[in-house]
């Protein structure tokens, strides 16, 4: 699964580098954070959609729609495959990593 990751964040790359007419990756840089940032947020929905609908194959493209639009996202901010794979070593490093969460009293 890594593999793909890396190809689909190196193409993303690729496309901010070496602008293709007519990409949609290169309109997304064009478009710039706000309308990155939107289209992840859609993409986020319509995963919960089609899980919620529960159809598998819908939310196997969802998904896909939502890595994506992912890897946009980090080619833009400058965050690299290697930098999620540090980071998922250091969680799964920890033991013991229940959230806790805060009550909240609905009385008042």
């Amino acid at each position: 699964m890594i593999d793909i990751l890396r190809a689909e964040y190196e193409t993303a790359i690729e496309r901010k580098e070496k602008r293709a007419e007519g990409s949609y990756t290169c309109y997304l840089f064009d478009q710039g954070i706000d309308k990155i940032l939107k289209k992840c947020g859609e993409e986020c929905s319509e995963v919960i959609i089609a899980a919620k609908n529960g159809k598998k194959d819908d939310t196997v493209g969802e998904i896909s729609d939502l890595i994506y639009h992912l890897s946009v996202l980090m080619a833009n901010e400058g965050i690299t495959i290697d930098d999620l794979e540090a980071e998922y070593i250091k969680r799964h490093a920890k033991e013991g990593n229940l959230k806790t969460f805060h009550q909240v009293d609905k009385n008042t």
